[in-house]
């Protein structure tokens, strides 16, 4: 017996998936609006400028794309969200009145995943589109497999690299602050000397842990930076929060009570953190780097006035 369509294939994610619909005739997109409602998390464009606004903010997991529209057709909007980072995997599926091999040739070779004739068949929308998703998810599982830091099962360095450039460009591009903590264990080496690998093992999994459940919005990182060092990644997040934030994980890691005998900070485990942020536009020659120096730099500074503190700088701004 044929499993329910309500049932999550493997890999899907416990949220609804979200669709953009674009076409510029209104009664189109009420058509695969009727179609798709219900299953999934619907957005719509009546036009390719519009379409390219909304799938930068929303990120949708699927765009169903009409091919020939006013302004930018359905090509043009293609190859744009193929030069964004953050909207450069997303699958498309386009739908057209315009059939024919040499347009679905044409479309399949833009880069779309799949093309659907008008008028929709909805049995053959929702069984296309549900196809498509499940690859996606399989294939998003797999990258983020090889994107997560094996001992502590937060984001790797790799993930945290890709994810600053993405999160830098857009706030480059909207105009929204960003900022950064750079978390260090204090006296980490000490702390394997005296308590031996497997337990500064489990501490720096206990660290991870801490840091994840207190930066909880789905938009932020947390990620193992290196060694005993953790990146948390804030998009949206001013220097005062920021700050706010690193002292409330600073009163975490202590509260943890893992002991330290060599710690700094009435015997038990602590750490050093470093807060950078950059506010509204920034000058076009910066760099992600440059938010990631002023982080470190903070994180030095932490160290150097004796560990487990915060130090915090907005980047450009003399403090």
């Amino acid at each position: 017996m044929a499993a329910p369509e309500h049932t999550l294939p493997p890999a899907w994610p416990a949220r609804k998936p979200r669709l953009l619909l674009v076409d510029d005739q209104p009664v189109q997109l009420q058509v695969l609006y009727r179609a798709l409602a219900g299953e999934y998390q619907l957005f719509m464009a009546t036009g390719g400028e519009q379409a390219l606004k909304v799938a930068s903010e929303q990120l949708p997991d699927l765009i169903l794309l009409d091919v020939v529209m006013d302004g930018l057709d359905g090509f043009e909007v293609l190859a744009r969200l193929r030069q964004q980072r953050e909207t450069a995997d997303i699958p498309v599926i386009f739908v057209t009145a315009h059939g024919g091999g040499d347009i679905e040739t044409r479309c399949l070779e833009a880069g779309a995943v799949d093309f659907i004739s008008k008028p929709i068949n909805p049995s053959v929308v929702r069984a296309r589109v549900r196809t498509h998703l499940t690859l996606k998810f399989q294939s998003d599982l797999l990258r983020a497999l090889a994107y997560v830091d094996g001992l502590t099962g937060v984001a790797n360095r790799r993930q945290f690299d890709q994810r600053l450039a993405i999160e830098w460009a857009r706030a480059q591009r909207h105009g929204t602050a960003l900022s950064l903590i750079l978390v260090d264990v204090d006296h980490f080496k000490a702390y394997n000397d005296h308590y031996g690998h497997q337990a500064g093992d489990d501490a720096l999994r206990r660290v991870a842990a801490c840091l994840r459940e207190h930066v909880r919005r789905s938009t932020d990182v947390v990620a193992r930076y290196g060694g005993e060092e953790f990146a948390c990644l804030l998009p949206d997040t001013d220097a005062d929060d920021a700050r706010a934030l690193a002292e409330a994980l600073l009163a975490e890691v202590r509260a943890m009570g893992i002991p330290h005998r060599q710690g700094v900070d009435g015997g038990v485990l602590t750490a050093s953190m470093g807060v950078a942020t950059r506010r509204g536009p920034a000058h076009p020659g910066w760099q992600p780097a440059l938010l990631l120096g002023l982080a470190d730099a903070q994180l030095y500074e932490a160290k150097r006035l004796g560990r487990a503190r915060v130090c915090a700088a907005v980047l450009g701004q003399d403090d």
